[in-house]
């Protein structure tokens, strides 16, 4: 099975076993360091969308305010007032293009579930956020890219997602466990995204990733 997928991701076909759990098997691409769920696990879409309406994120939580912060401040401290955004993957409650809204950005939200206005995707944007959102794409290759060329040059590209380490880590974190989980970015992984795209590359703290577009 391992030789006829390629990474979804950058492409590549050399990929390799990197761990198996009860319900799932995971690979590792050797190029990009990706590591993923093959798509014979992959839920369908009903059952996907039952996974996330499980989910109680709404505008007004101040514990999912404070857990957003994290990329919104260091992402306002960077964008000029009033920038153009959009929040990809806002699901049913919105809180981070509503805390972004009341600092003075011009928000749009897109998520194919929940706010599937796909005129949004037309219109090009100062930054764009996708918080918990990269390792739910069953396609981040073509996703991405098609992320980055709606930035402005200048413009940034924010991303909270929990990171790889390594397999040992791998094997008791609780982030793999999740159905929707389907994608899995390390350091290494965004290190050779950024250089694809000739991309400035911030960490910030744990899980936070921005990347300017130059």
């Amino acid at each position: 099975m391992i030789d006829s997928l390629h990474c979804p991701l950058c492409g590549a076909a050399e990929v390799h076993f990197f761990h198996r759990d009860r319900s799932r098997e995971f690979l590792r691409c050797m190029v990009c360091a990706l590591v993923f769920v093959p798509p014979c696990y992959h839920l369908d879409v009903a059952r996907e969308k039952a996974e996330y309406d499980l989910h109680q994120n709404r505008v007004d939580d101040q514990g999912y305010r404070r857990f957003l912060s994290r990329l919104a401040e260091p992402l306002l401290a960077r964008v000029p007032a009033a920038a153009r955004g959009l929040d990809f993957g806002c699901g049913p409650g919105p809180a981070l293009a509503a805390m972004l809204a009341e600092a003075g950005c011009d928000m749009c939200v897109y998520d194919p579930f929940y706010q599937n206005h796909t005129d949004v995707l037309d219109a090009s944007y100062q930054f764009i956020t996708a918080t918990e959102v990269v390792e739910h794409l069953h396609n981040p290759g073509a996703e991405l890219a098609r992320l980055w060329r709606m930035l402005e040059p200048g413009g940034y590209l924010g991303v909270m997602t929990k990171l790889v380490i390594d397999v040992t880590a791998f094997a008791r974190w609780h982030y793999k466990n999740d159905p929707t989980h389907v994608c899995f970015f390390s350091e290494t992984t965004w290190g050779w995204w950024a250089k694809s795209m000739g991309a400035q590359l911030q960490r910030i703290g744990a899980d936070v990733t921005l990347l300017q577009k130059r």
